[in-house]
Parts: structure tokens; sequence; C-alpha cells
């Protein structure tokens, strides 16, 4: 199958700048490598708001959450169409907010087909502006697709325009949620929050975190993981490099935490997965060059990872 790269250079969700320049940073890692990765293969660049952080926030607690909304409709807009004109997308993205547009838009190239999603993370990503310790809105991108407030762990009060731009991102595409509790699927989860664990318990949502893969066997838990979401019919992985070890790998992220997956095990886990022949999307995301303690160690990590999924897809 064609593989089409969208590349979304957008950091305006994340609380560091620095993710818009991931891409570069892997392409980059492609060509002193030698290779030519980035001119085989058909891309899209996706129109960013990056100046925007430039601008007064309105929104404390979804901050910008106006500028993050109009470019995951961008991101839902070029997933769709290339999805519908038979590409497999590839979505390498700045911060983790885009993925709510790369779900919606598989959703609404197809609302009929039962979406599931692999979220290979160290954060939940389930905050909503009323419960957000931070506002930033790369910890909400699945909040949204489920279209959860959890306002019984609410800490916040947004006002009434962030409210309302909240239910925009969660209609996204197509009106109500993307997905289901019990079609989603972490792996690597080891640092969230009190109201994140509180809805992942009450909603039965299912986590692995890195030492139960490796105690219980990564093939394993896997396949468990595929029989969960044998009744969905596509699967979108989304791959936020923070999810591996930052002392091993590299610090170049925005959000490192210790004790993560090694490169292998990320490969390991994505073959399974596209053994399926359901996997329809993958995202990389938060790569972020100017946090590497390594050089540029992150993003020659991501390439490796990325360039054996093309490889096998």
């Amino acid at each position: 199958m064609q593989i089409k790269l969208i590349k979304n250079r957008s950091d305006i969700g994340a609380g560091t700048r620095g993710s818009d320049m991931g891409i570069d940073a892997i392409e980059i890692a492609a060509i002193n490598q030698g290779d030519d990765f980035f001119d085989r293969h058909a891309f899209q660049d996706v129109e960013t708001h990056n100046e925007s952080i430039y601008k007064k926030n309105t929104n404390n607690f979804a901050i910008r959450i106006e500028h993050v909304y109009e470019q995951c409709q961008r991101v839902a807009a070029a997933v769709k169409e290339n999805y519908l004109a038979g590409f497999f997308p590839i979505v390498l993205s700045g911060d983790h907010s885009s993925a709510l547009g790369t779900i919606s838009g598989l959703k609404a190239a197809h609302p009929e087909k039962k979406l599931g999603v692999v979220w290979i993370d160290a954060h939940a990503d389930l905050h909503s502006p009323y419960t957000s310790p931070s506002g930033n809105i790369h910890g909400m991108p699945l909040a949204a697709a489920l279209g959860f407030d959890n306002i019984a762990c609410q800490i916040n009060t947004p006002g009434e325009l962030t409210t309302s731009h909240w239910e925009n991102m969660k209609n996204l595409s197509i009106e109500g949620p993307k997905i289901q509790p019990a079609d989603l699927v972490f792996f690597g989860l080891r640092d969230f929050e009190a109201a994140e664990q509180q809805l992942m318990e009450a909603q039965h949502i299912k986590f692995y975190k890195v030492e139960e893969l490796r105690y219980r066997g990564l093939e394993l838990c896997v396949q468990e993981a595929i029989v969960q979401l044998k009744h969905c019919d596509i699967i979108y992985i989304s791959f936020d490099v923070d999810s591996m070890d930052c002392d091993s790998v590299s610090y170049g992220t925005g959000t490192p935490v210790p004790i993560g997956f090694f490169p292998n095990e990320i490969i390991s886990i994505v073959d399974q997965l596209l053994a399926t022949k359901k996997v329809a999307c993958i995202e990389f995301t938060e790569v972020n060059p100017l946090l590497d303690n390594k050089g540029n160690k992150m993003a020659e990590t991501a390439f490796q990872v990325l360039d054996h999924i093309v490889k096998h897809i």
C-alpha cells in the first residue's frame, strides 16, 4: 500500500516549544544516514498556527484551544482525504494534541466503521479543561475523542468561551465520540494524574505498563490487546516518543519519563498490530530536538522505527 506522510509542524498544544522542529529533525536523521526516505514518499504539509504562541492566551484551562481546534480540523481533513484516496496516512506531528484531528479524520472517512486506538505513550492524555493541572491541550486529545469532561474530578471552572471551544473539540468532524472506552488500549503508561486514573478505572480502560509487558511477555500482552480490539474494523496507532526510555534513548521530548520502552520493543508492538491487517494509520509525535541531550538521538530513533514500519505495511 502506498503511504502518504502528513507533516504537521505544530506545537501550540504543548507546554514546551520545540516539537514543531521534530519532523525536520527526523528528516535530518534520515539524510545523515544516507537514506532518501523522505524523497521516496509522497507527503502533505499541513498549515500551522504556530505564530499564535505570540498572541495573548484567553483560555487558561485550555491554552490556545481556539487555534488547536483549527489545527485539528486541518489534520482531520488531510487524514480523511488521503485515507479515502487509498493512501496509508502516516502522521508526523509536533505535539500530541493533533491526534484528535487524526482520530476524527479517520472516523469521518468511515463513520460506520468501529475505530480502535492503540496509544503508545507514557501519559494518558485524558484530561479536559475541567481537570487539567496545566491547561496544555496535548494532555487532552483522548478525552475529546471519547467525549469525556470528567466532571467528577473537576478542579477548574473554565469560562464560557473555553467550554464552547471544548464542545467544538469533542464534535470535531462528526458529532459525538469517535471511539469507545473498550476500544482504547494503552502501552507504556506510567505518568498520569488521579483524575485520569479514576476515569480509566470507571470506564475500564485497558492499559499495560512497561514492567507488565516485560514480566508477562510482550507478545502475550499485545495479543490480549488485539483480542480486545477484535470487533474494531480499523486500528489507529499513536506513538509518542516519550513512551521510550529517556535514559537509554534521550531526553529529546517535552515530557520525558524514566523506565520506558526500548526501540526494539516499540517495533515489536507495532509489528504484531500490523499483522492484523487492520491498522489504517500511524502517528509519530513529540520529538523535540531542542531538548535532546544526545545530539539528534531521539529523532534518529524515531526514524529507525518509522523506516522499519514502512517496510512492513
